[in-house]
């Protein structure tokens, strides 16, 4: 059985989805760096805005590693059932 398009399929999803947390985090670290007093802001009653976009930060990458999870499921049969076949 070809492996590589499914292969190439997965990087391709792991590759989209690790842009889009690098772009999460950057925003992190850009804000860190350009404007840190803005860290002090409390968007939410009494939490720091560092605080919370650590929490989204570390959400997000759950959620993450779930979609990829999901998204390359191995449709394929298994080992088991071609030895089954012979």
């Amino acid at each position: 059985m070809n492996w590589k398009p499914m292969q190439a399929r997965n990087s391709r999803i792991g590759l989209i989805l690790f842009f889009c947390y690098l772009l999460l985090y950057s925003g992190f670290v850009f804000i860190n760096a350009l404007s840190p007093d803005s860290m002090d802001m409390q968007p939410i009653d009494g939490i720091n805005l560092a605080i919370v976009y650590g929490f989204v930060l570390i959400v997000g990458a759950f959620a993450m590693a779930l979609l990829y999870g999901l998204l390359c499921k191995n449709d394929a049969p298994s080992d088991n059932d071609g030895e089954a076949k012979q």
